[in-house]
């Protein structure tokens, strides 16, 4: 795979070397190909996004330097249907050769195909940009309405074309802004007395027009919109953003201007003729809830009222009413307003038991209220998934594995879920075939419960603190896997009980109550048979030592030579480096057998400005705490928990987890040059794990590991540090992670797009009984083995997923020596290849 994709990467560029001559191949003999943009405000250049979004016309897209979608383009025949015509159609001479060669079928696909390929060296490339001086003066104009738009009113524009003997040309476009206007007086004329009355004791004060501030039209529309929403969410219930408007007088001479808001009646229409009244508050009368709405000509057959809110069903009630009313942010006698609206779809399709909310108010004209009707139409109450799949790994040949999954809905009567999934699985180990077991030796069974309960599942009442508008949620799930002939056969048995909540649209809040794992290794003796890497060094060690000539049994020959060379009774001693590397695999023996039993309980916040799926200007914070073992330790000595040798408490015969873990996630994206495809994007993370009281490290579960395809991709995953040590391990993994990815993204062509980047980073060890100096954090000294890792990638972009290919170059290697780590294994043969989904941050 590393040679098809070195030869690939190498016959792209070498073709775009040998095409790159015909860059004016489909230029007409009196066109110009445009070349370069310049916005010259005030004589000095302006590379701005927001001036470049401006500009009708932009140079062909390159690739550090080289344009690659126009020469793909280039590769194209503009004219194929006449080309085909005059060599094949009319030629019967050809046309009968072919046939007999071909059937006449065949040799229309041919053709077909020709065509086919064509067209997409036509849609994947960029036709070259011809300098049209019509987009050149539109261009002007846009740019002269945008500083208009700014307060710039006497700004002038002009551009020049400046055009060169080999058909090439730029274009220079300046711009003389002038002294910009900013508001004087600001004054309103509103003709309904409600609205002049909530404008001036409520909304004027926030006002985003202030005087002595320059203009700017966008804050117009801004003021426009904070003055619908607040309107509407203040019983106004027909009014729109139609009924204002500004009146702008702007006063050369002093550069000033002045400013009238205007908010007319509201207009009825009646017939051919409009008249206008003023607006009126209106409340809400009642809030009708149909929980099982079919249509129109059906009959209620059974209803209730509950806290004001009114509840028909067209068959029997199947949800306790408060279930359905908590998912309501409309209430009688209160005034209509827009954001209860909102909130209810948004809370009533969080609950996913219903298809198709839908909302509608009905004016009673007698007394100014309004009577909300809402219409929820169930889904079914049992749904059944299936899910198989075919799996490979480097332990399994091949592997089936099946999942199903039941979900049940409503069932408690409170518009809670419960999912049932059960797995199993059936796989061939790589040594099956040589024992006399039955082909597929390896097995799986598991199952899970999870409920998730659209409300705070307390004893206690949290709506003061967590009030319904967040949309909380409790989820609570057990699970039970069992894994035989494969690895270490582990038994998990796992456990939460969580709570989720919005208090606004960027902000989620988690709060694990507690989260329970225990893992059980049933087959500790398999371990060097799983972690081969391991063993090979383990007995590369006993070899050359002497010890044996055959090799090292397992498990009694590698256990055996383990004890042996720590009691003393072999040649290596403690200060050799093969008695430190022995000390390391021991230990991760230890800790890779060792059952696990973790408490612990979690908050986790997360602020997230994305706004949608294509905004690329945005940032994502997370930051996470997590305390395990605190409840075990505080009731070891009143419940008189057993103690074993090493004087830790255990439960069930094992030792329980206690530390604190801490994490910091921060992701940023910029939009560079005016286009959603042109990013450049910023991951930094630090997290550490600190064992206590009943540990002295911990599990290697909560642990961190350096490399991968998400992480430093330099590095295969567990194969990066820790610290400056060398990686021998089969899995090397620590308790301090330092991260920094930077990533620039880019279009190739079509749907293919390219990415540079540099991964940095490490892992370390540190407050704990595990590693050596070469693997221990020992302060600000040690950031100097931080991994660095660069390289490019290529990326598919299927519209719902991504499908990532990266390649990594080891940059910088704190494994080696000072002074030797620079670009040492930096080429193709030493790369590493990441093959993913999506992008990695």
């Amino acid at each position: 795979m590393k040679n098809a994709l070195y030869n690939i990467t190498l016959i792209v560029l070498v073709s775009g070397l040998i095409s790159s001559c015909n860059v004016m191949k489909r230029v007409a003999k009196n066109d110009y190909l445009l070349t370069d943009n310049e916005v010259l405000v005030n004589n000095k250049k302006d590379n701005s996004e927001t001036v470049s979004d401006q500009i009708n016309q932009k140079p062909n897209g390159k690739l550090l330097g080289f344009p690659l979608r126009l020469h793909i383009y280039n590769l194209a025949r503009p004219n194929i249907d006449s080309i085909l015509k005059a060599k094949i159609y009319d030629n019967p001479r050809k046309v009968s050769w072919k046939t007999k060669l071909l059937s006449k079928k065949q040799l229309n696909k041919d053709l077909e195909s020709r065509k086919g390929i064509n067209k997409w060296l036509k849609k994947t490339g960029e036709a070259p940009v011809i300098v049209n001086e019509e987009k050149t003066k539109k261009t002007t104009e846009n740019l002269r309405k945008y500083f208009f738009a700014k307060g710039w009113f006497d700004v002038k524009t002009s551009y020049n074309i400046d055009k060169t003997e080999n058909q090439r040309a730029s274009i220079t476009y300046n711009i003389v802004t002038g002294q910009p206007h900013t508001l004087d007086s600001i004054t309103e004329q509103i003709e309904s007395p409600i609205i002049n009355s909530l404008y001036q004791q409520q909304l004027k004060q926030n006002s985003l027009l202030k005087k002595g501030e320059q203009y700017d039209a966008s804050n117009f529309k801004n003021e426009r919109d904070r003055l619908t929403s607040s309107l509407r969410n203040s019983g106004l219930y027909y009014f729109d953003q139609d009924y204002i408007s500004f009146n702008i007088d702007t006063i050369n001479a002093t550069k000033k201007v002045n400013t009238e808001l205007l908010i007319k009646n509201r207009a009825i229409r009646n017939g051919d003729s409009t008249v206008r009244k003023p607006f009126k508050i209106y409340k809400i009368k009642n809030v009708n809830i149909y929980t099982d709405y079919q249509n129109r000509g059906s009959k209620i057959k059974d209803s209730t009222t509950y806290n004001n809110f009114n509840l028909y069903s067209f068959n029997k009630l199947n949800y306790r009413p408060k279930a359905l009313t908590d998912a309501v942010f409309i209430s009688k006698g209160e005034v209509f307003k827009d954001i209860d609206r909102t909130r209810t779809y948004r809370y009533l399709s969080e609950l996913q038991a219903f298809r198709y909310p839908s909302i509608t108010y009905v004016e009673n004209k007698n007394d100014t209220t309004l009577t909300a009707n809402i219409f929820l139409v169930p889904k079914k109450k049992y749904d059944l998934g299936f899910d198989f799949d075919v799996t490979q790994s480097n332990i399994q040949t091949l592997g089936f594995s099946f999942r199903t999954g039941l979900i049940i809905r409503n069932i408690f009567r409170g518009a809670e879920n419960l999912e049932i999934s059960v797995l199993g699985a059936i796989g061939a180990s790589k040594d099956a075939s040589e024992t006399k077991d039955a082909f597929f030796d390896i097995n799986e069974l598991g199952a899970d419960l999870k409920l998730t309960i659209p409300r705070i599942f307390s004893p206690f009442n949290t709506d003061k603190i967590i009030p319904k508008y967040m949309s909380p949620t409790t989820r609570i799930s057990l699970g039970a896997t069992s894994q035989k002939n494969i690895g270490l056969d582990k038994q998990t048995i796992n456990g939460l009980f969580n709570y989720k909540w919005n208090p606004s649209t960027k902000i989620t809040n988690n709060f694990g109550l507690f989260n329970i794992q225990f893992i059980k290794n049933v087959n500790s003796a398999n371990y060097f048979n799983v972690y081969n890497s391991s063993y090979d060094s383990l007995n590369s060690i006993a070899q050359n030592i002497g010890y044996t000539t055959s090799g090292l049994s397992i498990p009694e020959g590698t256990n055996a030579f383990i004890n042996d060379v720590f009691s003393g009774n072999t040649t290596i001693t403690p200060e050799s480096d093969d008695f430190s590397t022995i000390l390391s695999i021991s230990e991760r023996q230890f800790r890779l057998t060792q059952d696990n039993l973790i408490f612990a309980s979690n908050f986790t916040f997360s602020k997230n400005n994305r706004e949608n799926l294509y905004d690329e200007n945005f940032s994502l914070f997370k930051t996470k705490l997590e305390l395990a073992g605190n409840l075990f330790s505080a009731l070891a000595k009143p419940l008189n928990f057993k103690k074993n040798d090493t004087g830790n408490y255990q439960i069930f015969g094992v030792e329980y987890s206690q530390y604190v873990k801490a994490e910091v996630d921060y992701v940023k994206h910029w939009s560079l040059g005016g286009t959603t495809n042109n990013v450049l994007a910023l991951r930094t993370f630090g997290g550490i794990a600190i064992p206590f009281g009943n540990s002295k490290n911990i599990p290697f579960s909560k642990s961190y590991y350096g490399g991968g395809a998400n992480d430093n991709r330099a590095w295969e995953a567990y194969k990066l540090g820790p610290g400056k040590s060398q990686s021998i391990l089969d899995f090397n993994e620590a308790n301090l992670k330092l991260a920094l990815n930077v990533e620039y993204r880019f279009d190739l062509a079509g749907k293919f797009k390219g990415a540079l980047f540099a991964d940095t980073g490490n892992i370390w060890n540190v407050f704990d009984n595990i590693g050596t100096d070469d693997t221990e954090f020992k302060g600000i000294s040690s950031l100097k083995d931080i991994a660095i890792g660069s390289g490019f990638g290529l990326r598919y972009d299927f519209s719902f997923f991504v499908l990532r290919g990266d390649i990594g170059f080891k940059t910088y290697e704190p494994s080696r020596g000072l002074g030797n780590r620079w670009f040492k294994n930096y080429n193709f043969a030493n790369a590493v290849y990441n093959i993913g989904l999506n992008y990695p941050f």
